[in-house]
């Protein structure tokens, strides 16, 4: 087997969990082609470079080896590699977002709690009242 379609491939290289969910992701462009957007019916042979993005995570792999089958997670990771660029940018990326302040703790008193919500929103004086007063 020389080719198959890019969905079975990302289906059995363990990228997504099922065959229609690789589908999906191939339909919304968030997997390329040699940098440009495919069908799920593409071909892809050895050789042939994607760009796959799962979550804020993106990878540029190259096909090393073709298979319709899912098999254990082991051969899964030797059906491609991953570029050495992709791999410095996605560790830099994991890495800035590992040293990012938690934006939770930019909150000074945390969430409002209900007493707090209701001084924000007024008390009963200033609602609008149907009564001719």
């Amino acid at each position: 087997m020389d080719s198959t379609r890019i969905d079975k491939w990302l289906w059995a290289a363990r990228f997504f969990k099922t065959r229609s969910l690789a589908t999906d992701e191939v339909q919304l462009g968030r997997v390329q082609w040699e940098g440009r957007d495919v069908k799920p019916a593409k071909d892809v042979k050895v050789g042939d470079t994607l760009t796959i993005w799962q979550g804020k995570v993106k990878k540029t792999v190259k096909i090393l080896i073709i298979s319709e089958q899912r098999g254990p997670a082991t051969l899964a990771q030797q059906m491609y590699a991953e570029t050495e660029v992709s791999l410095q940018q996605r560790l830099a990326a994991a890495e800035q977002q590992r040293l990012s302040p938690e934006p939770a703790h930019t909150i000074a008193g945390g969430r409002p709690t209900k007493r707090d919500r209701r001084a924000l929103q007024g008390g009963w004086n200033d609602r609008w009242s149907a009564s001719l007063d």
